[in-house]
């Protein structure tokens, strides 16, 4: 008699071998080299912060712009050398909006043109493309004028959805996603069809979420995107000179080199400017989590802990907000209220019941307010240990979220020391004085007009999304 074994059994542990090996693979592989990084402190005479705002009044919205202005002055201005390294760089929107980023892209061709030893690259995510499913308008027309592209390899960054993202690179990236799409585009009724295909690499969630600006004379760190969709947002940075150029020029070769084993062109040597008026430093990805943290634990009760973020939910950064409040820090945080995200409603994910669970952990001890949005969000997100003297910032591109702070998206920030009385700390200070105070204007609104509504399906979606991964936070 014989016992037949089934074969399938084999073939079953096989493939559970191999995810398994995959979801360890993407959970602990280190990021590319060069990323994660950690600059050198930088005294510097030329720093200013700038900003974008959207004032809602009975009157309609009332916009102030400096962000766009300046990087159109920094193009117009560059001679030698302009990466710009932006995760949206698309036309493609929901309403009428202003042609930002067709006229970002005209700017460059057009100084490309007037000089001929100008050397322009230009990074991007692959959501500018639905992730595969077509061509970049804004990268098409670049190219076409032999303007360098990069589209960042995101698969080489660490899975924030392991689980999911083990079982996409085991057996569906090897498909890629190029094709007919059929599927309707998610991010605008106007974009082109996706394929099935790309909506499955669209779960995996990473992406290259930088938003610089770099010319051989200076370089624009901020929160905004060139992105016509969410031309109206709230947004926030700093534009600098001096030797952190070369820093931040690192920072982009290392994407450069894990995308496409690409030299991007040579930065100008940078001065150094001796007893400056500020101290700034580049930092990416971990290294942003890691500087955080350390602001806000080492920050004593005679200085302010202030924050303006359109997502904060890493577990670790709001517990160390819970022991400073604990031990007599004032804590202001001016949070978006996460209504909704290019068209889509987010229900109030993460801020409302992470600020719900900051109130009840301090008894009400700290602080929160909303900004008082329509369509737009209030996108900065930035950090203050305020002093009496000097006041220390961290402002660029990364939410505070695991998935921006750990690795699992690419992002750049600055991290800033300066006066408290005068300068471009005391500006970016004044600029949350004035909406926390609601001076002039009604910038923002009391906690209880969004305050969550303690609901045990939406606590229950919110944790399930921080475990899961399937979240944009």
């Amino acid at each position: 008699m014989h016992i037949t074994r089934n074969p399938w059994k084999w073939v079953i542990a096989l493939l559970l071998l191999i995810t398994l090996g995959t979801v360890v693979y993407g959970l602990f592989k280190s990021p590319p080299e060069g990323t994660s990084y950690e600059g050198e402190v930088h005294e510097t005479d030329r720093l200013s912060f700038v900003y974008n705002r959207s004032i809602n009044t009975e009157e309609g919205r009332v916009f102030e712009e400096n962000i766009y202005t300046r990087a159109e002055e920094m193009i117009q201005e560059a001679e030698e050398l302009i990466i710009l390294d932006m995760f949206l760089f698309n036309d493609k929107t929901t309403e009428a909006m202003p042609e930002l980023s067709g006229h970002i892209t005209d700017l460059l061709i057009e100084q490309s043109q007037l000089h001929p030893d100008l050397e322009v690259v230009v990074v991007t995510d692959p959501i500018n493309t639905s992730y595969f499913s077509h061509d970049s308008t804004m990268l098409t027309r670049l190219e076409e004028e032999d303007i360098k592209t990069i589209i960042t390899d995101v698969t080489q960054l660490q899975d924030s959805n392991p689980l999911y993202s083990g079982i996409w690179r085991a057996y569906i990236q090897w498909f890629g996603q190029a094709g007919n799409g059929w599927i309707p585009n998610v991010f605008s009724d106007e974009a082109p069809a996706m394929t099935a295909r790309s909506y499955l690499k669209l779960l995996n969630g990473r992406a290259n979420h930088r938003k610089v600006l770099l010319t051989e004379q200076e370089a624009l760190v901020a929160s905004a995107n060139f992105h016509d969709e969410s031309y109206y947002y709230n947004n926030a940075g700093f534009s600098v000179g001096g030797a952190v150029l070369e820093d931040i020029w690192e920072s982009e070769q290392a994407v450069a080199s894990f995308t496409e084993d690409a030299v991007l062109p040579s930065m100008p040597e940078q001065e150094e400017e001796p007893d400056g008026d500020y101290l700034v430093q580049v930092l990416t990805e971990g290294e942003n989590f890691n500087r955080a943290l350390e602001m806000i634990d080492d920050a004593s009760e005679d200085e302010d802990i202030l924050m303006a973020a359109y997502f904060l939910s890493d577990p670790e950064m709001t517990d160390a907000l819970i022991e400073a409040e604990k031990r007599g820090v004032d804590i202001r945080l001016l949070l978006d209220p996460n209504e909704e995200a290019f068209g889509l409603s987010v229900f109030g994910m993460p801020n409302r019941p992470v600020a719900e669970e900051l109130l009840e952990e301090t008894d009400g001890g700290l602080e929160v307010r909303w900004y008082n949005v329509e369509e737009e969000q209030f996108h900065p997100k930035m950090l203050f240990i305020a002093g009496e003297e000097e006041t220390a910032i961290l402002a660029g591109s990364a939410n505070f979220s695991t998935r921006n702070l750990r690795n699992n998206n690419l992002d750049t920030n600055l991290y800033v020391e300066g006066s408290t009385e005068e300068g471009a700390a005391a500006d970016a200070l004044e600029w949350h004085r004035e909406m926390w105070d609601n001076d002039g204007e009604e910038y923002t609104l009391p906690y209880d007009v969004y305050e969550n509504p303690h609901s045990s399906w939406r606590q229950w979606v919110y944790h399930l999304q921080k475990v899961s991964g399937l979240t944009t936070y």
